[in-house]
């Protein structure tokens, strides 16, 4: 199933189910008031999507990120072979774990504003795994009983403020520096979260290609190792780090600029596209 956040013209936000045919079942008719509280609730959703719903058409209201503002927004740095090569960075033996504030979150087709105060704003197509069962201290053989779905994350990152210091956060974290989306895919539709296509185009051209085999810590070793720190909770979105491509690696390097259209795609979760505007001073 993919679970997605609309929103109706004057109204709150709303979750809802995507049908066939560009329809979406609202699931407020299933007592269910967010994405977060239908991971609960899977089969409550999957009962109530199979009882032919009055749906609403998609094209009619506005796609909101799928967790709008994620009790967590973990971040996993350096966690692709080839990106660490290109960074000049050693393997790492540990996962490097960062993250953004959760009202950093946008919407697909919100604007990532490039703030005024940094020239090196990049780009990092992310897969990321969403929390449905929470825990602590969670083997990794039992990842799939926490893990409830997917989605995508644009690491967007000004490389001047992440490299000024040994913390990354504020490079990580300006207003807009996360877009999500755009639907949430129930873990059931991924039969194997590491064999998934994953790349990023900017105005067509592809910057970021290869697949999720090449994550140096997967799914089960991030929940094993991010729960022996903290207690993960449903609705934790954790984005588990991006290929090599991104821009400050390159020959110039490629930054992002104003008048540019993202899309990260990975396979099976759809497509995530955001233009990129100057912010306004």
């Amino acid at each position: 199933m993919k679970l997605l956040t609309y929103r109706r013209p004057g109204a709150a936000n709303e979750a809802g189910v995507l049908m066939g045919a560009g329809q979406v079942a609202p699931l407020a008719a299933a007592g269910l008031n967010c994405c977060v509280s239908a991971l609960g609730a899977l089969d409550k959703v999957r009962e109530y999507a199979a009882s032919n719903p009055a749906t609403i058409p998609l094209s009619s209201v506005k796609l909101m990120a799928p967790i709008p503002r994620p009790p967590k927004l973990i971040c996993v740095g350096l966690n692709y072979r080839d990106h660490a090569i290109e960074s000049k960075m050693e393997i790492p033996k540990v996962p490097t774990i960062f993250n953004k504030f959760p009202n950093v979150v946008i919407a697909p087709g919100d604007p990532i504003v490039l703030p005024a105060n940094s020239e090196k704003p990049d780009y990092e197509a992310e897969f990321a795994f969403v929390i449905g069962k929470g825990g602590r201290h969670i083997k990794a053989e039992r990842w799939h009983e926490h893990v409830a779905a997917y989605t995508m994350v644009n690491d967007v990152s000004a490389r001047d403020f992440q490299m000024a210091t040994t913390q990354w956060l504020m490079g990580k974290t300006f207003d807009t520096f996360a877009p999500m989306g755009p639907y949430l895919v129930t873990a059931d539709e991924i039969p194997d979260p590491h064999a998934l296509d994953i790349s990023l185009e900017i105005d067509g051209e592809v910057l970021q290609s290869s697949n999720t085999r090449e994550l140096i810590f997967g799914v089960p070793q991030l929940v094993e190792y991010l729960s022996s720190v903290v207690t993960l909770e449903p609705g934790d979105v954790v984005s588990t780090g991006t290929p090599s491509g991104v821009g400050f690696a390159r020959k110039p390097p490629r930054w992002l600029k104003p008048g540019d259209s993202v899309v990260v795609k990975v396979a099976g979760l759809g497509e995530l596209r955001n233009p990129v505007v100057a912010e306004a001073v």
